[in-house]
């Protein structure tokens, strides 16, 4: 696999990957709201580890509208998490997005479906709606009906698509026989709103051998050219998964630290503490360092979609162990 960063960038790193005494600007943009899915950062922006590492961060919260890959872009953000069929499907368009460091070891994308809806497998879904989230995420869904050879266009034969909000009314609510959840959040979401585990039928992509990298951090390729800006990535992923060991180690202390991150107030500690539960299973197991082999398994998942692919060639340069090999040094 092609590597990033030059001999020349590499050899300047060594020299540079402790922390400077001058403070750093780093701005980190969600892929999401604040919740414990990114517990990891504001454990450790609150308990000083980036300030140990010389940097100021800035995390930027996400939501429904916001693409994190427009935002770094359009440099409103110097390095981003997002999904790994996102970023490559990017990569591929033309946006030279490299992956830096990989907190998330598993992935927690499910599709939840109503079991009144008929459907016990796979092989169910045609005729129905599905709710799917978009703004790349809707990748990991699209490359699993296009594996399964099942249209997207609608029709007896098709599925339909429906684009899936902030919330889960199209399963309450009987608009879609399925909707796109996480482990972590959108399930539990279901079962507070009033569904029992018996009323609902699930399948976890893993399980269904169409899992996908999730949450890995991201930045613009051209700029790890510049060694300082790549020492601020190092500083950055230490300092990173430094908090989330500690997250997961103090499950609901990292649940209320993003509480108190949570500028608009819709988030509950009972909601929050259970995401964290469930955030932690899938953070573990990893150290940051990128998993070469969940790295292939991703694209071959998304190469594998017959006539209608996610990606259409293996990405080259799509991913860089340079920043996590200084950062993970001892």
């Amino acid at each position: 696999m092609k590597k990033i960063l030059s001999t020349l960038a590499v050899g300047a790193l060594a020299f540079t990957a402790t922390p400077a005494f001058a403070v750093d600007d780093v701005t980190l943009q969600l892929k999401w709201v604040t919740q414990a899915q990114f517990a990891g950062y504001y454990v450790a922006k609150d308990m000083g580890f980036y300030e140990e590492e010389g940097l100021n961060v800035t995390i930027k919260a996400g939501g429904p509208d916001i693409a994190p890959v427009q935002v770094l872009v359009g440099g409103g953000a110097d390095v981003v998490i997002d999904w790994m069929p996102s970023a490559l499907a990017a990569r591929e368009k033309g946006v030279p997005l490299v992956n830096i460091a990989q907190p998330f070891k598993s992935s927690g994308m499910m599709l939840t479906c109503r079991a009144d809806s008929g459907i016990t497998s796979p092989a169910d879904f045609a005729g129905n709606t599905l709710g799917v989230w978009f703004f790349g995420n809707e990748y990991p869904c699209l490359s699993w009906m296009s594996q399964l050879g099942i249209s997207t266009d609608g029709g007896p034969d098709g599925v339909e698509v429906l684009k899936q909000g902030f919330n889960v009314d199209p399963i309450l609510q009987n608009q879609a026989a399925c909707v796109s959840t996480m482990t972590y959040n959108e399930y539990w979401q279901i079962i507070d709103a009033g569904l029992t585990a018996d009323d609902l039928v699930v399948f976890k992509y893993e399980d269904e051998g169409v899992s996908t990298l999730e949450d890995g951090l991201y930045v613009l390729e051209d700029r790890l050219a510049d060694a300082e800006f790549s020492d601020e990535m190092v500083r950055f992923v230490r300092a990173s998964m430094k908090g989330w060991k500690w997250a997961e180690e103090n499950p609901d202390a990292a649940a209320d630290i993003v509480l108190e991150n949570d500028e608009t107030g819709a988030q509950t500690q009972a909601h929050q503490r259970r995401m964290m539960g469930e955030v932690a299973k899938l953070t573990a197991g990893s150290n940051g360092s990128l998993d070469v082999a969940d790295y292939e398994r991703t694209v071959a998942t998304l190469m594998g979609g017959g006539s209608d692919p996610v990606i259409t060639m293996a990405p080259e340069g799509a991913w860089t162990h340079a920043i996590t090999d200084l950062a993970l040094a001892d």
